[in-house]
């Protein structure tokens, strides 16, 4: 039987870390602290924490500003081991292109 690695690489993904390594860093005392160093909603935190809301781009290039740590850095706290992110693509067509190619849906 063998183990799907993207199974794998979830189970390794840990945003807590993350944010438990910019509090700590930065001498902050919670998370609404860290909310307000990075000029986010408290709510969006919590999310985060709880794995509701993914750790996004943004977000990510928000961190790097504020604490001068690399992308890669951040990625690696957080458990993030991608070497690249793929996209669809699907994704970077305009809506009428899609359309015209597939008229049925």
């Amino acid at each position: 039987m063998t183990t799907d690695p993207s199974l794998t690489e979830q189970c390794a993904y840990d945003p807590n870390k993350l944010l438990d390594t910019l509090i700590k860093d930065f001498g902050l005392k919670n998370d609404a602290a860290l909310s307000r160093a990075l000029e986010i909603s408290p709510a969006v935190i919590s999310k985060i924490r709880h794995k509701r809301l993914p750790v996004g781009g943004s977000l990510l290039i928000r961190m790097h500003e504020v604490t001068a740590l690399s992308i890669r850095e951040l990625r690696d706290l957080m458990g993030d081991r991608r070497a690249k992110f793929r996209f669809s693509p699907e994704q970077f067509k305009p809506k009428d292109a899609r359309a015209k190619r597939d008229p049925d849906e």
